[in-house]
């Protein structure tokens, strides 16, 4: 698989459309990232308040909630302007973020990072959409695999050199450095060479259904909706056994940094799985590779409940290799299976079903935690994930007799 992963990653850099987008979610992702840690910091400073440090990544995901409508924006116009538009329109909106120096002024950074997710949301359903008109269909699962690899590469560089920036520079600084890159990432994406052809005028009063035909189309399709229920339920699965995490680090006698370095350690299992996923996909077809990751996310979870640091951090490994596996497999079958004129309602549209119930999993963990020992809730989510996967797998198996050779070689 390590000659097939190499031929793929190549031809993919050496294809222009390919190499210009990937250079953009590597550029962009760098300077989300770096604000995505400091903004918690910056608050914490300016008002020494927890709960609101806390609040600026909800700030962030809050708009995930709005998906199917913000996703059905980027169907009513051509994507690439679209695209090129709402990185410069984040450039210029954290600008304001200058003034941000008091407790008074903490509110405006709290706006800028809702409509700063509200923009994400629209410009990631637009390059869901631009990418199959940009890369080879034949290419399409080794793409996602490796914008998977370069947001998570960028999430083990970008937070400390976005703090050493906080910390010689304030928060200003940091918010420069984010507004240059989506400057940059914006000149990249008006240098690829895509058809871009304009959709055609909506009928009068048909916004609202078109919103809701996101959750129809991928309802109503006999591939999509397993993954994308799949995915909603490993993320609630995962984030409830992330809610552990200081626990664990606590039962075995470290200080609570130390989940610092299970996050790095999954991060590096991240981006294996990204680079492995194309021909991963390609052999297993996207249940069975998906099935496969949430089994050994399930496996990684129960796991943390061994006593012993290099269990704990081959979980986290584990886990970072596992997880992303469902999000890709239902990214690429998406874009595979939706027409293109729905795909930015479609996609962002499964971003809501697969990421709202990470932020609910998030919650209910934090208060469980408190409730019942760690020991005895990470087995329980451990299984339940284990139990996911072979649900979506017997689904899986039960279509083998019927799959087209589209279905046996999907990317």
């Amino acid at each position: 698989m390590t000659t097939t992963t190499s031929w793929a990653v190549a031809r993919l850099l050496r294809d222009r459309n390919a190499a210009l987008y990937l250079t953009g979610v590597v550029v962009s992702g760098f300077g989300t990232s770096a604000l995505w840690l400091v903004s918690g910091v910056w608050v914490k400073d300016l008002t020494g308040s927890d709960g609101l440090a806390a609040l600026c990544t909800a700030a962030l995901w809050a708009p995930t909630l709005l998906g199917p409508v913000l996703g059905a924006l980027a169907d009513r116009v051509r994507r690439k302007p679209l695209v090129v538009r709402t990185n410069l329109a984040l450039a210029l909106l954290l600008l304001p973020l200058w003034t941000v120096s008091s407790p008074a002024s903490v509110w405006l950074l709290l706006a800028v990072l809702v409509l700063y997710g509200a923009a994400g949301v629209v410009e990631d359903a637009a390059s869901s959409a631009l990418v199959v008109a940009a890369v080879d269909p034949a290419l399409l699962g080794d793409f996602n695999g490796l914008r998977m690899t370069a947001r998570e590469g960028m999430k083990l560089v970008a937070p400390l050199t976005g703090a050493a920036l906080y910390t010689a520079y304030g928060g200003p600084g940091v918010a420069l450095l984010d507004a240059g890159t989506f400057v940059l990432a914006a000149g990249l994406c008006a240098l690829l060479r895509v058809r871009d052809e304009r959709p055609g005028r909506a009928a009068p009063g048909s916004r609202r259904g078109q919103a809701a035909d996101g959750v129809r189309l991928l309802w109503a399709h006999p591939a999509l909706r397993p993954l994308v229920c799949a995915g909603g339920a490993t993320m609630c699965l995962a984030s409830l056994g992330s809610s552990m995490n200081y626990a664990v680090v606590d039962a075995l006698g470290h200080s609570p940094a130390y989940t610092g370095v299970m996050y790095a350690v999954q991060g590096v299992g991240s981006v294996g799985a990204g680079l492995v996923a194309g021909p991963a996909l390609r052999r297993l077809g996207e249940r069975r590779f998906a099935a496969c990751g949430i089994a050994l996310t399930g496996v990684a979870v129960a796991g943390r409940v061994v006593p012993c640091d290099m269990a704990l951090l081959a979980c986290s490994l584990a886990g970072g290799l596992g997880l992303p596996c469902v999000l890709i497999a239902a990214y690429t079958a998406v874009q595979r299976e939706v027409p293109a004129a729905a795909l930015g309602r479609a996609t962002a549209t499964a971003d809501t079903l697969m990421f709202t119930p990470n932020v609910a999993g998030l919650a209910a963990g934090a208060a469980l935690v408190e409730l019942v020992d760690h020991r005895l809730l990470l087995p329980v989510f451990g299984g339940a994930l284990i139990l996911t996967a072979g649900s979506l797998a017997q689904r899986s198996a039960s279509r083998t007799a019927a799959r087209s050779p589209s279905d046996a070689n999907p990317a």
